[in-house]
């Protein structure tokens, strides 16, 4: 059961609790409160967080339940849930081990810096973002492997189980899921696979219809019995190179063969006695969110107050120079040299606060322009506990909803268009208006850019937080904000997640505000001081955990999770 406010989602379930994301209308009240013991799934899907929770109640770890929440959103939540795709997941196990494993997807060896370009050096549109020539090498499957070898406790068959009957005796549809096949028809249109899977003959899909993916099921029957070679080097690869090779695309049998995940350490940082664990590059979101809260570290955002004029101008002059570091300085770092320690330490946000004026908004131009380039907001997030204290937070994704709108043939696998979040052309913005440098610019084997940022926050060495959303380039922003809102304005978890936002992010030079985020007293002043503010909807879906009792002062619990360890 769901309870929908603002666009996003305060969840509501079981104890083993399984909850469930979804955008839609308002409602005036907030949510009763839940609370849970024994373990807690946070996902864009119900059938997906049955999916865990079920996982958690015979036994299974943290770890366990992601991999099947993984499996039943590749099918249940075609536009972002895949195993076309990929991603980032992490892990803070019980004893305090943490680990970040990257599987991100990785560009073609055929892939060249100026693959989008016309013969005048102009970025062809739709070139990155649509058909077998968007499509970077899945990660999914190899990522999910890892994990569940290395931290799970249960065999893949078991995970796997529910996601395969789903496929191949299909599932009936809620009505967002109806809404969603139905805005991607004209697409699915123009690609028979896709067509056969997600057109219904007879007219617009609605609530109570089945959905049947028979060539999926077969596939993920196919990963269940062999593991990750039935799908880098079995029938699944040899269909999507066979119908790239036939439609433009650069994907060969060797970009399968070749790709693996990679583990990472976190990257870390403190804010105000929680200790932030985030997520490295090639993503830039635990960078972003570090590099804001050591800045905002030295400002009283307590007592300034919630979205008054100063605290939304020193957070967007925060958010300004993160996202110009971004753009201009990260990149995979398998092929570029980063500092990265010198981006989260507090020495660096110190020098950056010398710029920041107290009443006047910093061109951004002002901070150096490589470039222009965007990212997609269409992906997903789930997050986990169970009830000895792993947690697993997990964002992976297809880029834009339903990815490069192609099916590999008999597969049943949608594909990403995840290089898109390259660089086409520096100085060229992307589908979510992202300004880049060279650091991410093509190259063959090479992981895009990525915001999205999985993050476990805790204090005094025990598990606080697990959160994370979809969002795109909004992504940092929105974790941000969830966690200023809870640790410097008291909100509890529901009330963070539902207060509306703000975004930024360096260029274009503009503040963003969703429906009532800020008074006309506020947006009369932030635009005294100079900055340009243009409404917007409301963006992310926050999927978020808060683990064990409330800091003295906070308001009873209510709301989106809560577990009690």
């Amino acid at each position: 059961m769901h309870i929908i406010r603002q666009g996003r989602v305060a969840l509501i379930g079981l104890s083993l609790i399984s909850l469930s994301l979804f955008g839609g209308p308002v409602l005036a009240a907030e949510p009763t409160p839940v609370g849970a013991e024994h373990g807690m799934v946070v996902s864009a899907h119900r059938q997906a967080s049955e999916a865990g929770v079920e996982v958690l109640r015979q036994g299974g770890n943290a770890v366990d339940a992601a991999v099947a929440v993984a499996y039943t959103l590749a099918v249940t939540f075609p536009e972002a849930g895949n195993i076309g795709g990929g991603g980032f997941m992490m892990i803070r196990m019980n004893d305090g081990r943490q680990t970040f494993i990257d599987f991100r997807e990785v560009a073609p060896k055929a892939a060249t810096a100026t693959m989008y370009l016309d013969a005048g050096g102009h970025v062809i549109p739709g070139l990155s973002s649509r058909g077998y020539r968007a499509v970077a090498i899945p990660g999914t499957v190899a990522g999910l492997e890892l994990a569940r070898e290395k931290y799970g406790t249960r065999p893949r068959a078991e995970l796997m189980r529910k996601a395969i009957a789903l496929a191949t005796q299909g599932f009936a549809l809620d009505q967002g899921d109806a809404t969603l096949l139905n805005e991607g028809a004209v697409d699915f249109a123009k690609d028979g696979p896709s067509a056969g899977i997600f057109l219904k003959p007879s007219g617009p899909w609605a609530k109570g219809d089945r959905l049947v993916q028979t060539d999926l099921g077969r596939t993920l029957q196919a990963i269940s019995d062999k593991g990750a070679d039935a799908f880098y080097l079995g029938e699944p690869a040899a269909a999507m190179v066979a119908a790239s090779q036939a439609h433009g695309g650069i994907l060969s049998k060797a970009d399968f063969a070749a790709y693996h995940p990679v583990e990472r350490s976190p990257l870390e940082c403190d804010y105000r006695g929680y200790h932030v664990i985030s997520a490295p590059l090639p993503s830039s979101g635990g960078v972003v969110i570090c590099e804001v809260l050591n800045i905002l570290a030295a400002y009283p955002m307590d007592k300034l107050g919630f979205h008054s004029a100063q605290s939304v101008h020193d957070m967007t002059e925060a958010l300004r120079r993160a996202y110009h570091d971004r753009n201009v300085s990260l990149g995979d770092p398998d092929f570029v040299k980063v500092d990265v320690g010198r981006f989260i330490s507090p020495d660096y946000a110190a020098q950056l606060r010398q710029g920041i004026a107290a009443d006047k908004a910093t061109p951004s131009v002002s901070l150096g322009v490589p470039g222009t380039d965007h990212e997609g907001r269409n992906t997903t997030h789930f997050s986990i506990v169970d009830a000895s204290g792993n947690a697993v937070s997990l964002t992976y994704t297809l880029n834009d909803w339903f990815g490069a709108r192609v099916t590999a043939p008999s597969t049943g696998i949608l594909l990403n268009d995840e290089m898109d979040d390259f660089s086409s052309k520096p100085g060229t913005a992307n589908m979510y208006g992202l300004v880049e440098g060279m650091n991410n610019a093509i190259a063959p084997g090479k992981r895009p850019l990525s915001s999205m940022s999985p993050t476990i926050v805790t204090r005094d060495g025990k598990l606080s937080m697990v959160l994370g959303t979809p969002g795109g380039s909004h992504i940092p922003t929105g974790v941000l904000q969830v966690m200023i809102n809870m640790i410097d304005y008291g909100m509890t978890v529901t009330e963070a997640v539902n207060a509306p936002r703000i975004h930024a992010q360096w260029l274009p030079d503009m503040i963003y505000y969703e429906p009532r985020a800020l008074s006309a007293e506020t947006m009369a002043t932030l635009t005294g001081y100079g900055h340009k503010l243009e409404p917007m909807d409301y963006w992310n879906q926050i999927a978020v955990i808060l683990v064990g009792g409330w800091p003295s002062g906070w308001h009873l619990p209510v709301g989106i999770a809560y577990l009690g360890l």
